[in-house]
């Protein structure tokens, strides 16, 4: 039986992937406490390869960063499943999201870049997608992917 948020994602056309192994020593979610669950950054990844690499606004387009955030964000979720035992609705708050925009000094679009990863997440969730966020240029991140995403989120 299809939960709730699983019958949105495919209504969005979304297939969660299988979670991506941590490529250093980290695990890719942990529980702080029986409701906290936090998720490790996720970079945009998408069956093993890395989608959008390089510096927004120089390499990577407005546009394909927030597809790229998008993406991220689905990589968050599917960690999220694997911790949840399969059962997505047993979300209750999206409750922050951190988003990292690998950027030159000039670039200043940085929360466009992350409403990618902010407008799946409400429209996934509804009301309980609206969450706290932060959202940081840097200048490279692992694999010079353009976008990493985290997570925390109060589940039953």
């Amino acid at each position: 039986m299809t939960g709730q948020v699983e019958g949105r994602l495919a209504t969005l056309g979304i297939t969660l992937p299988t979670p991506a192994a941590p490529i250093a020593n980290y695990v890719g979610f942990n529980f702080a406490g029986p409701n906290l669950l936090v998720v490790s950054g996720q970079i945009p990844l998408q069956e093993g390869k890395i989608l959008f690499t390089g510096k927004v606004g120089a390499q990577v387009s407005l546009e394909d960063a927030r597809a790229a955030a998008r993406l991220c964000l689905i990589n968050v979720l599917a960690q999220v499943k694997a911790a949840l035992g399969g059962d997505l609705d047993r979300v209750q708050k999206v409750v922050r999201l951190g988003g990292f925009i690998a950027a030159g000094p000039d670039f200043t679009q940085h929360a466009q870049v992350m409403n990618g990863a902010s407008d799946l997440a409400v429209e996934v969730f509804g009301d309980i997608g609206r969450h706290a966020r932060s959202t940081i240029g840097v200048p490279s991140l692992p694999g010079d992917a353009a976008v990493e995403v985290e997570g925390m989120f109060e589940v039953l």
